[in-house]
């Protein structure tokens, strides 16, 4: 029995003006795109909303960091508490993500001048504060840390403001994230070793402030997979000229399957007078040797860095000052400082100047201006992850080149708040020559220190928050607002 097609109603609809074709076919299918783009934006604003919410119940702590004098650890140490701080990552379910909103918890890791004192400080989640502790205690065991208030707090969050004016801004990496900026290892000599310390730049901008200027640097960390890695073995591809499959989302894949559907739709109607022959483009072998010396390095440098531990990362800096103390030059201090870890043909950290950085040209500038300090402000004082400019990635080592605790050696910051050192007096029943000792008498509190000068001398403690012995380096009060425990 055969089976006979009539083809004559949908030919008679091709038959039709365009104009009524045209206007057909979206009466019939055209609402459906307008449908999904609908559903897609109340999804979206679900998801916020319940995200807002889920962060309203976050608790954090502001943590100080003091450690003793004469550190002699390099930042590696600090590389190693960036690796134990990514035990914080976590993998949620589609409830949690759909319906608790449940966001990955992120870090702030901090250096603060005020009027020329300088803190380190990191700030997290309550319930990570153990694992924030337990990971500088690893690497510097006589590190003092102390629960603090937050510096920022009094501070105006509208401006213009009478009496205090601002500068601030985030930077950004311009290139793809898989490629490194510039790390601590490069600033070790080749052949003698000597580390010529990068910190040591911006300990002296934070130790030259004067009363009433405020430096705040503020690098916000968070947790992240291995799903950057894949960015970054694209990137190879790009860079040898591999063939990129890019990965489809569903917007693509609704698509093909719609035009996949009007191709068979059309062959049915229109016949093929031959068949077309898809030739692929001819792969081309892929020869190191042939690589130019870029070429060979960008690979290499991008494989280095997805051998570490990545984060995604923000980084912001306010300068804030009294109206009658301002000077604009500390901003361009910092950008010289940053500038050290920048590569011309790998990566770079740069001042977003087209979005946040507090500086507008041509139109509307006075209230252009006013809105990027009140972001920046905003974004600051909440430690925001989202706010601002997209993050990028960073590797443990590179962040442990952008944050450490200075190495006394190379870096000398009389005005960085530092723990002494302390030594304990020899128990009072050892024998001691011409005198005997009963074994029964007292034994000094080890947490008593004593010094070989006789003159004492002076330094702040973060731990009271006043002036007490044990220093070798004599230190004028701090301001009343420097976060201290």
């Amino acid at each position: 029995m055969d089976v006979v097609i009539n083809l004559d109603k949908i030919l008679a609809i091709f038959e039709m003006p365009a104009d009524i074709l045209l206007a057909k076919f979206f009466l019939y299918f055209g609402w459906i795109p307008l449908a999904l783009v609908l559903l897609w934006g109340i999804f979206k604003v679900w998801v916020y909303y319940r995200q807002n919410q889920y962060g309203g119940r976050r608790e954090f702590v502001l943590l100080a960091i003091d450690i003793p004098i004469g550190n002699e650890q390099s930042p590696r140490a600090v590389e190693n508490m960036f690796a134990h701080l990514a035990g914080a990552h976590s993998t949620n379910t589609l409830i949690e993500d759909y319906w608790e909103g449940k966001t990955q918890g992120s870090f702030s890791f901090e250096i603060v001048s005020i009027d020329g004192y300088t803190q380190m400080l990191m700030r997290g989640e309550k319930k990570y504060k153990d694992m924030m502790e337990a990971m500088v205690y690893a690497q510097y065991p006589s590190a003092e840390i102390a629960e603090v208030n937050d510096y920022t707090e009094g501070y105006p969050d509208r401006f213009p403001d009478e009496n205090y004016e601002i500068w601030g801004g985030e930077w950004i990496l311009p290139s793809n994230s898989a490629y490194p900026i510039r790390t601590y290892l490069d600033f070790e000599h080749q052949f003698t070793g000597e580390f010529k310390d990068p910190m040591a730049a911006l300990m002296e901008l934070f130790s030259s402030l004067r009363p009433g200027e405020q430096c705040w640097y503020q690098i916000i960390v968070t947790p992240i997979g291995k799903e950057w890695e894949a960015e970054a073995s694209s990137e190879i591809s790009r860079v040898i000229g591999e063939k990129i499959k890019g990965k489809k989302n569903i917007v693509d894949k609704t698509f093909d399957s719609f035009l996949k559907a009007l191709s068979f739709f059309s062959e049915l109607i229109i016949p093929l007078w031959g068949e077309i022959e898809e030739k692929d483009s001819e792969e081309k072998d892929v020869n190191m040797m042939n690589l130019r010396p870029v070429q060979k390095k960008r690979i290499e440098a991008i494989q280095q860095k997805v051998s570490k531990i990545g984060f995604n990362v923000k980084i912001r800096f306010i300068y804030i000052a009294e109206k009658e103390v301002f000077n604009s030059k500390r901003a361009n201090s910092f950008v010289g400082v940053i500038k050290q870890y920048n590569t011309q043909d790998l990566n770079q950290l740069k001042p977003d100047m087209e979005k946040t950085v507090t500086k507008t040209s041509y139109f509307w500038k006075e209230s252009r201006l006013a809105v990027r300090k009140n972001r920046i402000m905003a974004a600051y004082k909440s430690r925001s992850n989202w706010l601002g400019r997209l993050p990028g990635v960073l590797n443990i080592e590179e962040l442990a080149s952008l944050w450490y605790f200075p190495i006394e050696l190379a870096v000398k910051a009389p005005m960085l708040q530092k723990i002494p050192s302390r030594k304990s007096e020899a128990p009072s029943y050892l024998p001691v020559e011409g005198s005997t000792s009963d074994l029964s008498s007292e034994i000094i509190n080890p947490g008593e220190a004593s010094f070989a000068d006789k003159e004492e001398k002076e330094i702040f403690s973060i731990e009271s928050g006043s002036i007490k012995t044990g220093a070798a380096v004599k230190q004028e009060a701090p301001p009343d607002n420097l976060p201290i425990g």
